[in-house]
């Protein structure tokens, strides 16, 4: 097995001698030892996302070039998933100005179903399935909003945003990150008539997520405290909804990932509380406009925040403080949570164990990250490479490791 190709710190070395930059000059530009700098280099370790957007931003490139995204080898080309991209591209270049369709198209309520079962799809991760429908879906839909008229209208753009949220979702999952912000730019078009404020938030946040991503921490603080702020003004006498609550936490998450990434963990524990007390309010886990917020997501955002922020001590230490609430030796998610926001934790869980030397536990966690949501686990980057890692040091050739870099693609 060749994991040469998945390796992330070969890529850095590549680009690092490309741009003609020593590991002490691109170390200082990311605000990391050259220490660290070598490990990520050697292989020893892998960068978090965060410092993987830091290296790009310094190296001049994007985050995918690092983490060799879009992937087309092994398992992508055995299932043909990448065959929808170029339809979905057709479909949001003529956005406002669609092909004709060879038929009338279904009514609204049946789409509206449709696109409900889509949404429940890209939760759960189920990417590989959902493509083949979004290309027809969104074409019909886009052609009732065209030719509707007053709420029905704005109901067809309401849901022909959650389309293009699907679309954002799948292209983003499989690395083609142009497509991805396409897609979101017509979640923003498409929520900008529909009627819904909240959805408006919602496809300004998928915005920012973004920003996220490509490290403009700045640009994207300012857009999440907005919203935040935008927020409150919706709700009459600052009496908030549950919708409302739910999505202002979800902001609040987003911004404690940001501020861990940018190196202000304080800043991160504050949002993080202010996430903590509206999930108090809401006394349960919800999924209002498809964001998973609750007490269990603000704990998965907990250990997020410290792992992006290079304490991968600290986030195994809570997960067994918790794990004592629950009679057990670390901390069980409850049953019911969104599948892929579960099988992310387990992938962010997996590198930390990975950092600390834990290879035994790290396996594990990807086994969990694969059993619950297949599909999301096979395409993650992190994914990919704490497996190539364990790979690379797993002297006695244990094939179960093996087996699991294999299913992934390598």
């Amino acid at each position: 097995m060749n994991t040469a190709q998945h390796d992330v710190g070969r890529r850095i070395r590549e680009f690092r001698k490309v741009r003609q930059m020593s590991v002490r000059q691109l170390a200082g530009k990311v605000a990391i030892s050259t220490s660290t700098l070598e490990k990520y280099e050697s292989g020893d370790r892998n960068p978090p996302p965060g410092t993987i957007a830091r290296l790009a931003r310094a190296l001049k490139i994007g985050p995918d070039r690092l983490t060799g995204q879009p992937y087309m080898n092994g398992a992508e080309t055995e299932e043909q998933v990448q065959a929808v991209i170029p339809e979905l591209r057709r479909i949001l270049l003529t956005y406002d100005n669609p092909d004709d369709l060879d038929a009338q198209p279904r009514p609204l309520p049946v789409l509206a179903a449709e696109m409900d079962h889509v949404a429940q799809m890209r939760q759960d991760g189920h990417y590989v399935p959902m493509g083949p429908l979004l290309p027809g879906l969104l074409s019909e839909l886009t052609h009732v909003a065209l030719d509707s008229s007053g709420r029905d209208q704005q109901q067809a753009f309401w849901w022909l945003a959650r389309g293009y949220r699907a679309t954002n979702s799948l292209a983003h999952k499989l690395g083609y990150h142009d497509l991805s912000l396409t897609a979101i730019e017509r979640v923003r078009w498409a929520a900008g008539r529909s009627g819904d404020s909240l959805m408006q938030v919602t496809a300004a946040y998928l915005k920012a997520g973004a920003m996220v991503r490509m490290g403009t921490y700045a640009s994207a603080r300012r857009v999440l405290e907005g919203l935040a702020t935008e927020v409150e003004h919706l709700a009459p006498e600052q009496s908030m909804t549950a919708a409302q609550m739910a999505v202002q936490g979800a902001i609040y998450l987003k911004l404690a990932i940001l501020e861990a990434r940018d190196g202000h963990p304080h800043r991160a524990r504050q949002r993080l509380g202010e996430a903590r007390a509206a999930a108090e309010l809401l006394r349960g886990d919800t999924t209002h406009y498809e964001m998973s917020f609750g007490p269990t997501n603000v704990r998965i955002h907990e250990v997020a925040a410290l792992i992006d922020s290079g304490d991968t001590e600290q986030a195994l230490a809570r997960l067994r403080e918790w794990g004592s609430e629950q009679d057990r030796d670390e901390w069980e998610l409850p049953s019911g949570i969104v599948a892929e926001r579960a099988s992310h934790h387990h992938i962010d869980v997996a590198a930390a164990r990975l950092a600390e030397g834990d290879r035994a536990g790290a396996h594990h966690d990807l086994v969990t990250a694969r059993r619950l949501s297949p599909n999301h686990a096979r395409f993650h980057p992190t994914l990919r490479a704490t497996a190539a890692t364990l790979v690379r040091l797993d002297r006695g050739a244990d094939d179960s490791i093996a087996g699991l870099a294999r299913w992934a693609g390598m």
